[in-house]
């Protein structure tokens, strides 16, 4: 996922952006690597005032990269205007599953990463890039980049939320 953000179990997915047309539609931002999600969603939640309200989704259609979206008993442009500016979520357990060794940016989030028996810090972002993605690790005002690619990772456990770096990676200087 592009963006990462959990409240209370529930995951963010979009954001609705627009109005689109007349009958109740409505363009998302996705921040989904998996665009498809959106066709088979029966409800979301939708957050309103630090709560969230379930909507039924009547109908998904693509319009070239956008993804429009339709819920039941939103019929008209100004039925829809409210919902303009605010996320789309889905609980915790109705992400997609993803293969072994790969991970949600959330999952990543707060990990400690270990090298060579010392810690490097915390994982408190990833930077999503056309190559590979990048852990940025920070601990006491340092902040170490590190590629996500699977030669320098020896260990991940998103369960004890600990990275272990493998012998591979170039290493960082302490001295910096």
């Amino acid at each position: 996922m592009k963006h990462c953000r959990i409240v209370d179990g529930f995951i963010l997915i979009a954001r609705i952006v627009s109005v689109y047309g007349r009958d109740g539609f409505l363009r998302l931002s996705s921040f989904s690597d998996f665009p498809d999600r959106f066709f088979k969603l029966k409800t979301v939640s939708v957050e309103f005032y630090a709560s969230f309200k379930q909507l039924k989704v009547e109908k998904v259609k693509s319009d070239g990269q956008d993804i429009l979206i339709k819920f039941e008993k939103f019929d008209s442009d100004r039925d829809v205007e409210v919902l303009v500016g605010k996320d789309v979520y889905i609980p915790e357990d109705k992400l997609v599953k993803l293969p072994a060794n790969t991970y949600f940016i959330h999952d990543l989030i707060g990990s400690k990463v270990i090298f060579k028996g010392v810690e490097l810090g915390t994982i408190e972002d990833v930077m999503v890039l056309p190559a590979n993605d990048v852990y940025v690790i920070r601990k006491e005002g340092k902040e170490v980049l590190v590629p996500a690619v699977s030669e320098f990772i020896e260990s991940f456990s998103a369960d004890e939320k600990l990275m272990v770096l493998s012998g591979n990676y170039p290493g960082y200087d302490d001295e910096d």
